[in-house]
């Protein structure tokens, strides 16, 4: 993903090229209705949902009518930024975690406090949307990132999986190498990631914030040896090399190891068990995430898989926030939608939709239930820039296992990148 200096430069050059198509935003149709465009990203499985959702709100409120505008994930903030610098964004917008601040303190974003019901919201949950004392978004559904696991594949290669409410990352370490020679290499123990949650995981474990402020809270030495766990996958043999590793980080989940049955575990957002389970036509489980040994903390936290915002100049700010309103407490849209946006944040319409999930997103819900009360506090949105933090550290950690650099240089030099990006 670009990062926060380069998306808005971008856009700003963009904006007076849209300044002249502004004209086509929102506002009346030649019908009479109102006219609202809705921003997401995702697969045609998630539009189709979405288009179906949307036409039941039209059904309810005639006099409104929602475009919903789509577009692939690696584009999507890109594009929205451009719209933001134009004056020209949607009027309800979807966001993550990692952006929420960025839109909120560049005042795109519109303080939805009572103006959308989120009294059967968690009231943790719901301060995630919460920005220097105002409501600007709305979580949609929760997940924890997690380990999962392909038990068949374990079993095959003849070891036994450890108990996932003791187990430690050397424990970890030997299950991936012992399946790989069980497997006789057929089948890898996990894939890589490098996911900034997994090392805010690790970082809690040792008392560490991943965001102090409007800065890293991370010390070179949990960073270095965070990386030790990599490099001890890869000699071991309990991941794929550094080439392959690197070669099949982005892709798609039907591309992952443990989307194809050769690879035992990964770990990965709990709301995209379903589609890794459709995916390996296997059954999958979630486990809890190793421990660092003695650490008094799991480190594992529920976060907002998405949130909807309005947009503040929107013409029709009372029509927007009705349409969020919809989307997250009328039981009928998450009847619908299910668990594509995480298990629904609101309890009411969980509890409607819980006998029509699928299997796989059962098992998601037992297991957050499960493991509800060892979870911290979910972490506040984190600072501008942030929504960045992922290529970085991917970056320097392809750095250390192509041998580039050496994780205290590697250490040093990435602390000092993120926190250049995070000032501002």
């Amino acid at each position: 993903m670009s990062s926060g200096k380069k998306i808005w430069s971008v856009a700003l050059l963009a904006t007076v090229m849209l300044a002249a198509t502004a004209g086509c935003g929102s506002g009346a149709n030649t019908n009479g209705k109102i006219k609202l465009r809705f921003s997401y990203w995702g697969s045609d499985a998630r539009k189709k949902m979405t288009e179906e959702a949307i036409a039941k709100f039209e059904a309810k409120n005639p006099t409104i009518e929602i475009e919903g505008v789509i577009s692939d994930f690696p584009s999507y903030y890109d594009t929205l930024a451009t719209r933001v610098a134009g004056r020209d964004a949607p009027d309800v917008i979807t966001l993550e975690i990692r952006a929420l601040r960025e839109y909120a303190e560049r005042g795109a974003l519109a303080d939805l406090a009572a103006k959308v019901n989120t009294s059967d919201i968690d009231s943790k949950l719901l301060t995630t949307g919460v920005v220097v004392g105002k409501q600007y978004a709305i979580p949609t559904g929760v997940n924890a990132f997690s380990m999962v696991v392909n038990p068949a594949l374990v079993k095959q290669a003849r070891v036994v999986l450890p108990d996932d409410s003791s187990w430690t990352w050397e424990d970890f370490i030997e299950l991936c190498s012992k399946v790989t020679a069980g497997s006789g290499g057929k089948v890898t123990g996990t894939q890589l990631s490098w996911n900034p949650a997994y090392l805010q995981i690790y970082a809690a474990q040792r008392g560490e914030l991943f965001y102090d402020g409007n800065k890293l809270g991370l010390s070179p030495q949990t960073i270095k040896d965070w990386w030790g766990i990599t490099q001890n996958l890869i000699r071991t043999k309990g991941s794929p090399d550094a080439a392959k590793s690197s070669a099949i980080y982005d892709a798609g989940i039907a591309k992952t190891l443990i989307g194809t049955n050769t690879g035992a575990t990964t770990m990965m957002w709990s709301n995209v068990l379903g589609a890794a389970t459709k995916a390996s036509g296997q059954n999958l489980e979630l486990l809890r995430m190793p421990r660092i040994r003695a650490a008094t903390t799991g480190g594992m936290f529920l976060q907002p898989s998405m949130f909807y915002a309005a947009y503040s100049e929107s013409k029709h700010p009372f029509e927007a926030a009705k349409f969020i309103d919809f989307m997250v407490n009328d039981p009928e849209a998450g009847q619908i939608i299910l668990s594509d946006r995480g298990l629904p944040a609101n309890a009411k319409v969980l509890s409607a939709v819980s006998g029509k999930l699928p299997d796989a997103d059962q098992k998601t819900m037992a297991f957050v239930n499960e493991i509800r009360g060892e979870l911290a506090t979910p972490p506040a949105a984190p600072p501008k820039g942030s929504s960045a933090m992922e290529s970085i550290l991917k970056r320097y950690s392809e750095d250390v296992i192509f041998s580039r650099m050496t994780p205290d240089v590697a250490a040093r030099k990435f602390i000092t990148e993120a926190n250049a990006l995070l000032a501002g």
